[in-house]
């Protein structure tokens, strides 16, 4: 099918519906309807189906985390295809993934599955946040980016409040479920490409790898990012089920109240990203997770109850929403046409610690839950020391508080 190619400028005539920050929605609410329904049945599923262990959980969230890594694989696709007709693609493959799930009820089959899924998930993510980062000016950037979030948790709400009230009412089952989320991903996808034209961004992308020794900051900051949230990823949710026995409604509940909380909060913390700047909104992050891990950890260490770790679970999610805030700040300091091509490297170095962290850790998992979390409380300081190194307005040459002084020092 021969698709209609218009630059922003001249797509601003199209319905609101069609316009590309639209498209950059319609996709935002998609992807959650399989992937958040995935994440909300797994525990239940890989403990009672095929019965997992700290251990094999961990190796399933290290193979999950592989196309993570190979995310830099974008930049060889986008010489083929279009970034838009990519994030498609990825989203009918995240879908049709999800949709069989139950149908490898295994160890191997699990871990092939969901192999799949995260090929699909994590490239729809890269080129997501790529298009995310070209399509919206930098003045409307965090506002926005705070709407598109709000619109994702408003997408798993919806998944995950359906769950709450139909899995025992209706006495559904893994296959059922799977099958209707992963189909709706699907279906929204194909309307995603015949019902919108291609879009041409402003800035032409370079479409070769980019590693630029100013990004460094960036690029720590998301090796960071990457490491911590494999934490809370893996084990916090496997920790209420394992710990305190919830079930498949209970753990959907807990992850409904923190979409509700993540739609209310979203906008607001564009907002405030937006008057307050990067380092302050990511300062106040690292400094919540700090606190968040080390009460996870004495939930082991001094027995504290179910009650104080569900709201731990709900604050550490509200906490890492504030991810956005990154990616503003990368916005400022780029170059147009490295957008593309860093999306990729990035995601790539989010996932450098995603590959070994998950399966190492569900070893110390089964010895010392407690001292998960704490090295999670330290990786987080590691956060909290990088973010103090962005400007207050950073931007091209002024990428870190060092940059001027050091270029001055040159002179």
């Amino acid at each position: 099918m021969r698709h209609t190619i218009l630059t922003l400028d001249e797509a601003r005539v199209l319905p609101f519906w069609r316009r590309p920050v639209f498209l950059l929605l319609l996709m935002t609410a998609a992807m959650p309807l399989a992937f958040s329904t995935w994440l909300a049945l797994l525990n239940n599923f890989v403990i009672g189906e095929a019965g997992f262990t700290g251990v094999e959980i961990g190796w399933l969230h290290t193979v999950r985390e592989i196309p993570g890594f190979l995310a830099i694989g974008v930049i060889a696709l986008i010489m083929l295809m279009r970034e838009q007709t990519l994030a498609v693609g990825a989203l009918v493959l995240l879908g049709a993934s999800t949709a069989v799930t139950a149908w490898f009820p295994s160890f191997s089959g699990i871990l092939i599955i969901t192999m799949l899924s995260s090929v699909g998930f994590h490239y729809y993510e890269t080129v997501n946040q790529s298009l995310q980062l070209q399509w919206i000016k930098k003045g409307r950037a965090p506002q926005m980016l705070g709407w598109i979030t709000a619109v994702g948790s408003g997408a798993s709400l919806l998944a995950y409040g359906l769950l709450v009230l139909t899995w025992k009412t209706l006495e559904l089952s893994y296959n059922s479920v799977y099958l209707v989320s992963g189909g709706l991903t699907v279906a929204i996808a194909v309307f995603c490409w015949f019902a919108y034209p291609k879009f041409e961004s402003p800035e032409p992308q370079l479409k070769t790898f980019v590693l630029r020794k100013r990004y460094w900051l960036y690029y720590a900051l998301q090796f960071m990012a990457g490491a911590r949230r494999q934490i809370f990823t893996v084990f916090a949710a496997f920790m209420m089920v394992e710990r305190f026995g919830f079930e498949v409604h209970e753990v959907t509940a807990l992850f409904l109240i923190n979409y509700v909380a993540n739609m209310i909060f979203a906008p607001l913390m564009g907002k405030a990203v937006a008057k307050w700047g990067e380092r302050r909104a990511l300062t106040f992050e690292y400094i919540g997770l700090i606190g968040v891990f080390l009460a996870y950890g004495g939930i082991y260490f001094f027995g504290w109850g179910v009650v104080l770790a569900a709201a731990l679970y709900v604050i550490d999610h509200l906490f890492f929403a504030l991810a956005f805030a990154l990616k503003t700040y990368f916005q400022k300091i780029a170059d147009p046409q490295d957008i593309a091509p860093t999306a990729a490297v990035a995601f790539t170095i989010n996932h450098i610690a995603a590959v070994f962290l998950p399966v190492l850790l569900g070893y110390l998992w089964v010895v010392s839950p407690g001292a998960v979390f704490g090295f999670a409380a330290a990786m987080a300081c590691v956060s909290l020391a990088l973010a103090l190194m962005i400007p207050r307005h950073p931007e091209k040459g002024h990428e870190t508080v060092f940059a001027r002084p050091l270029a001055q020092l040159a002179e």
